[in-house]
């Protein structure tokens, strides 16, 4: 998958602005699996459920997506790193998610995609997935609180507002604006697409968005060049 970044934002063909989403390669995991010991394996769960409420009682929720806080103040999904040396994908990725959420044991069927990342540190970046029930949704919620790590490395577990309002900011946009660990954002967006759980288009209007959002306020922060 591709991303562009700008006024007339799209997700589909052509690179994205590295100042926006850097753009990462995907490779399968058989070929994850076959990296040498030089790279590190991060693995992250996108946790999610069909929701039929509405705001105000007339924007569609449509899905509940549960990311996190973590504690150096970035978004995230839940995971953490895994070493290969002693752990499967999946078993990491389960004992790191035994101590922030708690109650929830993922499989290889729940794997979704790897991205290999840029920059110093060779890291491939293992996006698992998995739907609930928003009954069960609720009960993760429920669960973090009381894990290992509340309030220590997880601050606390947040819904994705995956709608726009009439504003073309409030929502979606709004929160893309924020500050993303590494590849979360890019793996937010590849899994929404991929899962079609939200249109291209409105993902592309949601991060064009973002982007002028982000725009203008650097605008306000520097001095004028007039």
């Amino acid at each position: 998958m591709h991303l562009r970044g700008s006024a007339g934002a799209a997700l589909g063909t052509g690179k994205m602005s590295t100042a926006v989403v850097p753009e990462l390669k995907q490779i399968s995991r058989v070929e994850a699996m076959r990296l040498g010991p030089g790279w590190s394996h991060s693995c992250h769960a996108m946790l999610y459920a069909a929701n039929p409420g509405q705001l105000f009682g007339r924007i569609p929720m449509r899905f509940s997506v549960l990311m996190q806080m973590r504690f150096d103040g970035l978004l995230g999904f839940p995971g953490g790193f895994v070493d290969r040396r002693f752990w499967s994908l999946e078993d990491g990725l389960n004992r790191v998610l035994g101590l922030g959420l708690g109650c929830l044991r993922l499989t290889e069927a729940d794997y979704l995609s790897s991205h290999l990342t840029e920059g110093p540190h060779r890291v491939v970046a293992h996006l698992y997935a998995r739907q609930l029930t928003l009954e069960q949704l609720h009960a993760v919620e429920i669960s973090a609180v009381h894990s290992r790590d509340h309030g220590l490395e997880v601050l606390g577990l947040m819904r994705v507002p995956l709608y726009t309002q009439k504003d073309r900011v409030g929502g979606f946009p709004n929160f893309l604006s924020n500050a993303f660990i590494s590849t979360a954002k890019y793996q937010l967006l590849f899994a929404l697409k991929v899962l079609n759980m939200m249109p291209e288009e409105k993902l592309a209007e949601a991060l064009a968005a973002a982007t002028e959002k982000q725009k203008k306020a650097l605008e306000k922060l520097l001095p004028s060049s007039s």
